[in-house]
């Protein structure tokens, strides 16, 4: 089955995405029947619509020349990626644009569109799912569309995934994590008596790590992933104000020795149970298992009625496993 693909952004992920589709596009058809073809392209330079399609290989060795959209074939300059959907025969829409929180960017306009027009979304972008949850699922049940978004909580740690399809019957009761591998990293070379700005620099450059880290380093990343867990597992339709937010920026080096002394590591910690929800940084003993969640890696307990307590955690120091999640959310949409 042929899958024409709209690639919104050509960030880390969606690079990442590409690396994948490259090298597993042989087994993508072999097990799942599927060949994902590339015939629009978006990034903040524009847009680029082709119907011979633009190969894995072809939009990566762009990038690695510093090129954009405006540089390959058909490129349409800023016209809207929504306005091209319904001609260009699209029937996915990959988005990884930035994150925006406060309207939600290009990324939940094209989002409505395309799932209004009965084109299948998968999404990295946590802006329109945190905004617009309930509807964009309303828009998908009418049209027929699939919507997926598993790479928004925790990149390749198939929370959403886990808790959907294998605890039937089952209740969740309560749940923590560490939801952010960016703070997580920080807070653990601090511990081991690196500065600040040094661990968060690498971060960056590791692509883990926004240019801006605000997100990340004032909890609030931490708290659109605890906001998506919310509405699509517990079945709780609370907003980000319902949820109490602190970030790592008070914790320093002197207080984490303090704790360290104690056989005690902060971690920054989502957690709900009931009708409470929050996001703060708690020293806890290092024999817990979230104090185990080290370096780069995310991690999730689930308190549940009949399947027990159950430990998952991911290491992801790059971004690959994330744009994993989003070839898997598309198989699975596809492959059915």
């Amino acid at each position: 089955m042929r899958v024409n693909v709209a690639l919104v952004g050509l960030g880390n992920v969606n690079r990442s995405l590409l690396q994948i589709l490259a090298a597993k596009a042989g087994r993508i058809k072999q097990e799942f029947g599927l060949e994902f073809c590339i015939r629009l392209v978006a990034d903040s330079r524009g847009v680029a619509y082709s119907k011979q399609d633009f190969g894995p290989n072809e939009l990566l060795e762009c990038k690695s020349r510093r090129g954009s959209s405006s540089d390959l074939r058909g490129f349409l300059g800023h016209t809207s990626v929504e306005s091209l959907l319904a001609s260009a025969d699209i029937d996915l829409v990959f988005e990884a644009s930035p994150v925006d929180l406060a309207t939600g960017g290009p990324g939940l306009r094209i989002a409505r569109a395309a799932l209004t027009q009965g084109i299948s979304v998968v999404l990295a972008n946590k802006g329109p799912i945190v905004l617009a949850y309930k509807e964009l699922h309303d828009i998908a049940a009418r049209s027929g569309a699939g919507l997926k978004f598993s790479a928004t909580v925790c990149g390749g740690l198939p929370v959403i995934n886990i808790a959907k399809r294998d605890f039937v019957a089952g209740s969740i009761l309560r749940l923590r994590g560490v939801f952010n591998s960016t703070t997580n990293f920080i807070l653990d070379e601090m511990n081991s008596g690196r500065d600040y700005e040094a661990a968060l620099a690498e971060a960056q450059e590791r692509g883990i790590a926004e240019t801006d880290p605000s997100l990340d380093i004032n909890g609030w990343d931490t708290a659109n992933k605890l906001l998506i867990i919310a509405r699509s597992l517990l079945g709780v339709d609370i907003d980000l104000r319902d949820i109490s937010v602190t970030g790592i920026a008070d914790i320093t080096a002197s207080r984490i020795s303090a704790e360290r002394s104690r056989d005690r590591v902060f971690k920054l910690v989502a957690h709900a149970d009931g009708e409470e929800f929050s996001v703060a940084p708690i020293a806890i003993p290092t024999d817990d298992f979230l104090a185990q969640c080290v370096g780069w890696e995310m991690a999730i307990e689930i308190h549940t009625d009949i399947y027990g307590v159950s430990y998952h955690k991911l290491w992801e120091r790059e971004p690959i496993p994330t744009a994993a999640s989003m070839l898997r959310d598309a198989i699975h949409i596809f492959a059915r």
